[in-house]
């Protein structure tokens, strides 16, 4: 009797192998292999230029795109600042309108210039504005900004020159736990635009700008909030002025240098009225020369060379409860001016950004009608230090957080 040798071939091997089906299978998977891969999914974050229809002209930080909503895309609003869809509400197209801020998913085309948005989550343009401007109050109400003049990483802390119209005072900053760091690119002129930072990025020379508590005496501030930047500040006289392509030649007083900025839609123009310029083109004569009252909690104006009231004297206060005011708050009151405001020969005192790849600078703050002051006093004039901050929404890209 012989030996049984076991069959030790595998039996789904078997079964494949032995008939039509195993046939059927291969041709199958090589039905499958020639089929085109779907792209994967992909998304863009902009702000809305035009509709038309189920089109829409997107602007992204990489240019415009035209985005196609597909029937049945999801749409969904948010508010601003939501980190995820729990309190979303649903959205219609029709719904959507210019300046809404977008997150579409979807499929990009090749050549990258169109969108099939399957997914859209939408901010609206309206509560982006209110989110902006209670941001603005808050900077305003809770904030200090000023030149710094030395950073310790080790102790947490940013010693900064704080310009006021009573003159420069030093003030501590002190980096709380928690605390949130952004820094602008050399070629910003948007706070939305400061990206996540560190302590150690801060070098002297930049200008900072804090949000958090002052301590009585007013000599540290505990910061919640910090945002840096180094910038251009000019000071000087328009030797030419271009209203068609926004372009300004400024005579340089402290470079001794003509240099060429461009005004934008973001860029802050004022023009302060003349009452107001020679009132606090005296009060920095005054903390000059260091005459009675010109700092210090007393600092109403005793002692000082007097200006004859003028209207809107009340309006812009020089000081405020027996202070100095904050001089970005003394500007906030003034209104927007215009290129069409300024003129060749007039003296404007600038901040704008270092410049990106082609060195061309970009207004952040423009100070127009300054001339008394740059007059009185040179000096502390540029001590004032103007905000470079265009202050804005969140900027978007997380989750519900377009």
């Amino acid at each position: 009797m012989g030996m049984h040798i076991p069959n030790r071939r595998p039996r789904a091997l078997a079964g494949l192998a032995a008939g039509p089906a195993f046939l059927l299978f291969i041709a199958a998977n090589a039905a499958i292999a020639q089929q085109p891969v779907p792209a994967p999914a992909a998304r863009q974050v902009g702000t809305i230029k035009t509709i038309n229809g189920n089109s829409i002209t997107l602007a992204t930080d990489s240019g415009d795109i035209n985005v196609v909503v597909q029937d049945g895309a999801r749409m969904v609003r948010v508010e601003p600042g939501q980190k995820d869809l729990k309190g979303a509400t649903l959205l219609e197209l029709k719904d959507l309108q210019a300046g809404d801020r977008i997150l579409v998913r979807g499929q990009l085309s090749a050549d990258s210039k169109s969108f099939r948005a399957t997914g859209v989550i939408a901010m609206k343009h309206e509560d982006l504005e209110a989110k902006r401007q209670r941001e603005r109050e808050e900077w305003q109400r809770h904030g200090i900004g000023g030149l710094v003049s030395s950073v310790d990483p080790v102790a947490g802390t940013i010693a900064i020159s704080v310009g006021s119209l009573a003159g420069s005072k030093k003030v501590v900053v002190r980096a709380v736990n928690g605390v949130i760091i952004r820094r602008y690119p050399p070629d910003s002129a948007k706070f939305d635009d400061a990206k996540p930072s560190t302590l150690q990025a801060i070098q002297p020379g930049d200008q900072l700008r804090a949000r958090g508590a002052r301590s009585t005496d007013g000599n540290e501030f505990e910061a919640q909030e910090i945002v840096s930047g180094a910038f251009r500040n000019i000071a000087g006289t328009i030797s030419s002025l271009d209203a068609a392509s926004n372009i300004l030649s400024v005579a340089d007083a402290i470079s001794k240098q003509t240099v060429t900025v461009k005004v934008t839609g973001d860029s802050q123009v004022r023009k302060l009225p003349p009452e107001l310029a020679q009132r606090i083109a005296m009060r920095l004569k005054a903390a000059a020369a260091g005459a009675p009252g010109a700092a210090g909690a007393n600092a109403t104006g005793a002692g000082q060379p007097q200006v004859s009231p003028a209207a809107g004297a009340a309006r812009y206060p020089v000081a405020e409860g027996g202070r100095a005011p904050d001089f970005q708050q003394l500007l906030s009151r003034i209104p927007a001016a215009g290129l069409a405001d300024l003129q060749k020969g007039g003296a404007v005192m600038i901040v704008a950004t270092k410049g990106g790849p082609s060195g061309q600078a970009t207004v952040i703050t423009l100070l127009a009608g300054v001339e008394p002051i740059l007059t009185a006093s040179p000096r502390e004039a540029q001590a004032l230090m103007l905000s470079p901050w265009s202050f804005g929404g969140g900027e978007a890209g997380e989750e519900g957080n377009p």
